[in-house]
């Protein structure tokens, strides 16, 4: 996409609008105006999952993927740092996904890179998710020995914990 008309200001107002909807969704659990921000025929590409196409191809994605660990006890997605590009309407981030406190006051986190394209009247017509799943893998197992380490492992961790380091 080239030649954008939308101004700086616009993008930087409707990414603070995408911030707060996403930190909102974080905190209550309900993924749904997450995914209302997107265009009906958005295009979401994710590197581990593969590419959707519309919301409705979003939508079970992100609740499934948030509604089960790890995801669930991912609490918030702040953006450590982004660039507006006002000549393709796009937003690039690194979005940090920080997790529950196992029970020490420890943080343990991973971070992606998140490309999001603005269609206009706070929509999103694109995202795009670029991280290396093995870096969440290896601070999803982190955060269980120490959850276990600590007497607070969840069994769902437990498990999750058994499968990947077989």
């Amino acid at each position: 996409m080239t030649g954008s008309t939308f101004s700086r200001d616009e993008l930087v107002e409707a990414f603070a609008v995408f911030e707060q909807t996403v930190d909102r969704a974080a905190s209550t659990r309900d993924w749904d105006p997450w995914v209302a921000q997107y265009t009906d025929d958005v295009l979401y590409i994710e590197h581990a999952a593969g590419t959707m196409r519309g919301r409705e191809e979003v939508r079970p994605w992100i609740w499934n993927t948030m509604e089960t660990f790890p995801g669930s006890y991912m609490t918030s997605f702040p953006a450590l740092w982004k660039v507006f590009d006002e000549d393709t309407g796009r937003v690039i981030c690194e979005l940090d996904n920080p997790m529950r406190d196992p029970g020490d006051g420890t943080i343990i986190s991973a971070t992606n890179i998140s490309i999001v394209t603005y269609a206009g009247d706070g929509r999103w017509c694109r995202q795009e998710d670029i991280y290396n799943p093995l870096r969440f893998v290896k601070a999803t197992v982190k955060w269980c020995r120490k959850a276990q380490e600590l007497g607070t492992l969840p069994d769902e961790a437990a498990e999750w914990m058994a499968k990947v380091t077989r």
